[in-house]
């Protein structure tokens, strides 16, 4: 392709350059796809400040071919990546990728419009609309939480946004009423699984981190938040003065994907006039399977809900879905009315003529994040979506009786998606040395690059979690992955002579 020329005449857009370039990446890009299982799935442990080593200290001064950036890229970057779209990987929560999410990216990007108002891009502001209303119907959510039912819906990046935007909208509804000098009598409840993101966005909306409340769950509940736990230190906080602001109540959380019952949550919510906020980051896409739904059931009593299609609905990074009962509570706590944008989008009363979603979300600028999910959702419909939710969820119960059958392991807690988390068994009572057995056998599989797992810690147990939700994931790699574990468990064992 040449370098660009050293001359004025930059066309940064030239139609035949972005044809031919595009083109290239697709190729690149579907190569790595076609030969991601040779990359170790974790990145090697790599000395820090390597690349920075291997790449020049200064931009350059002309423009290079893009067939060296390409090069660079093969040989610098991927080997210090670790692979998500491998078919092994089963870290954290899967961050899928698809070709049709693909697809919607390269038109949001490529299209590249900022749609923070309507009149900005009236189509993609619209589209919104329609997309998070689809999305929410799929779902089994209340006809309250969608803009046809007086609801609503915005595309966010991350559930981190999501939370701060429903911590401030609460926050707000509450100090209307109380006056904005008792900030600092407002309490937030949530579990001990509860992600931690909460806790940071609590503090960002002001309230102090001594009135952040971690309600301790257990095994007896299969570590879902009780309405009697929530009731007992919402009683206390108010015998002492504190007002209850918001409840999280989480459907799959990270560690253990636990379920928390919403509707008893969502009661004792409403007896105290708490918000209620949903979090269903990673298994709300489980719900558009009719047998998941039942999860959410009692979301007619929510505030807001979440769930990210970048989890495991085949819609590449980033798409948040929030969804809101009232929208005038959000944007009440969001809404800036700049003079450079007074009048815009507007019918001829001054009154908003549609959603502007600017006042949605925490920043201004925002991405056309509708088109990408619009595209999955065309490309894939609610069949294809649902027998690739099936499809890990047959994956991870095969693991888990396979597991549960071995003596040397026991599944921790029962599965309820596509996690399981296991662990090699304690061999008597006051056995001190399990927990080290789980470290090196977790350590020992991550090493041979042949699969990547995380761990979490629950009542002191170091505990081995397999997530199970990778679009190129087929039981062919869950049966490998169980293979691999075997072999270094015996590994393991034997160094401990056991």
């Amino acid at each position: 392709m040449g370098s660009l020329p050293l001359d004025a005449s930059l066309r940064p857009l030239d139609p035949e350059v972005f044809s031919g370039e595009s083109r290239a990446v697709v190729n690149f890009l579907a190569e790595y796809y076609r030969d991601v299982e040779k990359y170790p799935v974790r990145a090697a442990e790599l000395e820090p400040g390597l690349l920075c080593k291997l790449l020049p200290e200064a931009a350059p001064e002309n423009g290079e071919p893009l067939e060296d950036v390409l090069e660079d890229v093969r040989r610098d970057i991927l080997p210090g990546l670790t692979h998500w779209q491998s078919p092994s990987f089963f870290a954290y929560f899967p961050m899928n990728a698809s070709t049709a999410g693909f697809v919607g990216e390269m038109l949001s990007v490529g299209l590249n419009v900022v749609p923070f108002v309507w009149a900005a891009s009236p189509a993609a502001a619209e589209l919104e609309c329609v997309v998070v209303d689809w999305m929410g119907k799929l779902l089994g959510l209340p006809q309250r939480l969608l803009f046809s039912g007086g609801g609503g819906g915005v595309l966010q990046g991350s559930t981190c946004e999501a939370v701060v935007c429903t911590l401030a909208a609460a926050r707000d509804r509450a100090l209307a009423k109380l006056g904005h000098e008792n900030i600092m009598k407002l309490a937030v409840y949530a579990s001990d699984q509860t992600h931690v993101t909460f806790q940071k966005g609590a503090r960002l909306v002001g309230i102090p981190p001594s009135n952040f409340r971690v309600i301790q769950t257990s095994a007896s509940t299969g570590y879902g938040l009780t309405a009697d736990a929530v009731r007992a230190a919402v009683n206390r906080d108010v015998a002492d003065g504190l007002v209850p602001l918001y409840l999280c109540a989480t459907v799959g959380t990270t560690g253990l994907g636990a379920v928390d019952p919403v509707r008893e949550l969502g009661e004792e919510a409403r007896r105290h006039g708490m918000w209620l906020h949903v979090d269903a980051a990673y298994a709300g896409s489980a719900a558009i399977c009719p047998e998941f739904q039942g999860y959410l059931e009692g979301a007619e009593l929510a505030d807001s809900v979440s769930t990210n299609p970048h989890k495991w609905f085949l819609t590449n990074t980033d798409c948040c879905c929030l969804w809101v009962a009232s929208p005038r509570a959000l944007t009440s706590a969001l809404s800036t009315d700049p003079e450079y944008l007074k009048n815009v989008g507007t019918n001829s009363t001054g009154k908003p003529a549609a959603v502007d979603f600017k006042d949605w979300q925490i920043s201004l600028s925002r991405r056309f994040r509708a088109i990408k999910l619009w595209v999955v959702l065309r490309r894939y419909g609610a069949v294809g979506l649902r027998a690739h939710i099936h499809r890990h969820v047959t994956a991870a119960k095969w693991f888990e009786r396979t597991v549960a059958a071995d003596k040397r392991f026991e599944v921790v807690v029962p599965r309820k998606f596509s996690l399981v988390c296991f662990r090699l068994r304690a061999r008597f009572p006051e056995d001190d040395t399990v927990d080290d057995l789980n470290r090196e056998l977790l350590a020992a599989v991550n090493s041979s690059g042949r699969a990547f797992m995380t761990h979490f810690v629950v009542d002191g147990k170091f505990v081995i979690r397999l997530a199970v939700g990778g679009a190129m994931t087929e039981m062919k790699h869950v049966m490998d992955v169980w293979e691999l574990l075997q072999g270094k468990a015996d590994e393991v064992l034997r160094r401990y002579q056991i």
